[in-house]
């Protein structure tokens, strides 16, 4: 047994679900990624090393989700100073992309082609971005946090159920590239669950980096050989597929050093991820949305699951999202009208629409003239399509109280599909997260704030969450899900504030989630642990009230998995740290003693 299998199994003995330590804590979506980052928090690594180490593991183990290729934001909290910061390590367009890159003869290329393109793939950013979060407030050098990472890449692990199946319904994504279908479907075969998955080419990879650090990814062999990739023609698009990303985008590349964006709810203060992700500003608005309503009085209706609590929820989606689709994008590309959509009077205003007895009809974005003159009068919506619901997340705090929520992706599950040929790591996909259609137009209204663009950050979902009280840290967490990562994170929130439950149970919970302002609903509660269920009468008033999406009157329509929350949290009282993982995937908590 290697050096992390034995680390694996002596973590998890001593760990349950819930954990709590005084040493530190990790809740991650994989057990040998959690692996990972305890052994760095027991080596005396802090919170930002053991989020490198993590990282780099789901790489190995979940490729399908995030690595090298891909980018992500990463929330970190300073104990000592108080401060919260994030670190921007989102994709960015090439300097030759254009608006149109995704319909040159004016129509929308199909989605599945233009994904597994070369022309979907950004400057990747998740090694920019851990470097940075390393140099900043870090205690270890970057070839410490790559040696988990090294060894499981060498010497394999067994492949999970959760891999097995993203590889058997993978919509040929693993089988277009010549390099991807070596790795992952063998001789033609998929890999199985229990399968043992060695990734040479991978452990190359992070040996060169570990010896050369970044340079040796955006500049040099790896860097050309990424441009070589994503420039082959393999595919129905032919030349029209072709990337546009140079060695001059990938040598230009930095990560962005943010502050969060702050919101408040019921007396709590929320820190979490300011633009180019929409996830954080949209969450912030649907709580002030729902702010109004007595959320948890199940004296008045309100109790958790209640027709009363998730039409208003539904509704407060639906404009939230409404607005999302129009006014946020890249903020450095054109400045997103951030306080108007937080601004108390505008809020007011939406939340007027909504009404307990009637569904309203669909929502546009909102007129926010009044508070920021730069915006135009009632815009007409963006060309938006559904995000992928593959991404990872997970949550770490240490024995000095610094903590980190970290989601990161490489857009559509499996990315392009596109493994860089001799180094064994996938390019993301992230470009689609753009408007096939560009949606500027000054006559309607619409600022095209997620319009491709040269260097521009597509839009994001993306929103790890800090949760305080009376300033002080109480929980860090977030969620993979495309869209849906919105909801998750609102769910768990609603749940800690409003319904009073604990950590596990607001994660086991079922959720409810609404992406678009026509607002077709989709529901949990076909797994055991999600309780307490929507009920059938429930589902049966909101039918009633004409939301959509839940299937037939007397049915159970709440069949959906949405997100996977991972979290850590520490009591304000006595500092006692614990940790809680999503079983909707094989989430795991790992406490350290040193």
């Amino acid at each position: 047994m290697h050096r992390i299998a034995r680390w694996l199994v002596l973590w998890l003995l001593s760990s349950p679900v819930l954990a709590a330590s005084p040493d530190g804590v990790v809740a991650v979506s994989q057990p040998a990624a959690a692996a990972a980052g305890a052994r760095i928090l027991a080596r005396g690594g802090n919170a930002i090393d053991a989020a490198a180490a993590v990282q780099f593991a789901l790489n190995v183990v979940e490729p399908q989700s995030s690595g090298l290729g891909g980018g992500g934001f990463m929330l970190v909290y300073l104990a000592r100073t108080g401060e919260t910061f994030f670190v921007d390590s989102r994709e960015r367009a090439p300097a030759a992309a254009r608006a149109d890159m995704f319909a040159p003869d004016g129509l929308p290329m199909e989605f599945q082609k233009a994904s597994t393109s070369g022309l979907a793939v950004g400057v990747p950013g998740t090694l920019a971005g851990i470097d940075t979060a390393l140099r900043r407030w870090g205690t270890m050098k970057l070839a410490e946090t790559l040696a988990p990472a090294i060894e499981l890449a060498e010497h394999g692990f067994r492949v999970n159920r959760f891999l097995a199946a993203d590889i058997a319904n993978d919509d040929d994504r693993t089988g277009i590239q010549p390099e991807t279908a070596a790795t992952f479907r063998p001789g033609g075969v998929p890999l199985a669950e229990g399968d043992w998955l060695v990734q040479p080419d991978l452990a190359k990879t992070f040996r060169l980096i570990a010896s050369k650090g970044p340079d040796a990814f955006y500049r040099g062999p790896i860097a050309q050989a990424i441009v070589a990739a994503q420039r082959r023609t393999r595919g129905e698009l032919g030349e029209a597929g072709r990337g546009r990303m140079t060695l001059t985008d990938l040598a230009q590349y930095q990560a962005t050093i943010r502050r969060p964006l702050i919101g408040h709810y019921r007396g709590w203060t929320l820190a979490t991820m300011p633009p180019p992700s929409s996830g954080g500003l949209t969450v912030l608005e649907i709580l002030k949305l729902l702010e109004r309503f007595p959320l948890g009085d199940a004296a008045q209706g309100y109790g958790f699951g209640s027709a009363k609590t998730l039409h208003a929820m539904i509704e407060a989606m639906r404009l939230a999202f409404a607005d999302r689709a129009v006014w946020i994008g890249d903020d450095d590309a054109a400045p997103v009208p951030q306080r108007a959509l937080l601004n108390p009077d505008y809020l007011a205003a939406r939340a007027a629409l909504i009404q307990p007895g009637r569904r309203m009809e669909t929502p546009q974005a909102g007129d926010l003239a009044p508070w920021d003159t730069s915006a135009a009068a009632r815009p007409k919506p963006a060309r938006a399509r559904e995000e992928s619901l593959h991404t990872t997340h997970f949550s770490i705090v240490d024995r000095w109280g610094n903590m980190v929520s970290y989601t990161t992706t490489i857009e559509y599950t499996w990315g392009s599909g596109i493994t860089v040929p001799g180094y064994g790591f996938l390019l993301n996909n992230e470009l689609t997260d753009f408007n096939f259609l560009p949606s500027a137009d000054a006559a309607e209204g619409n600022p095209g704030a997620n319009d491709v663009a040269p260097y521009k950050r597509p839009r994001s979902s993306m929103a790890p969450m800090l949760l305080l009280k009376n300033g002080k840290p109480v929980a860090a967490y977030g969620s993979p899900g495309g869209a849906t990562i919105i909801n998750s994170v609102l769910n768990v929130t609603l749940d800690l504030i409003d319904h009073g439950m604990t950590i596990q149970q607001a994660i086991d919970a079922p959720r409810l989630s609404v992406t678009s302002a026509t607002g077709k609903v989709s529901c949990e509660g076909g797994q055991d642990f999600m309780q307490p269920r929507f009920s059938i009468a429930t589902q049966d008033a909101l039918r009633k009230l004409g939301h959509v999406g839940l299937g037939d009157a007397g049915t159970d329509g709440c069949r959906e998995t949405i997100g996977s929350v991972q979290a850590v949290v520490v009591d304000t009282a006595n500092a006692a740290q614990r940790g809680a993982a999503d079983p909707r995937r094989e989430g795991t908590v790992i406490r350290v003693r040193r």
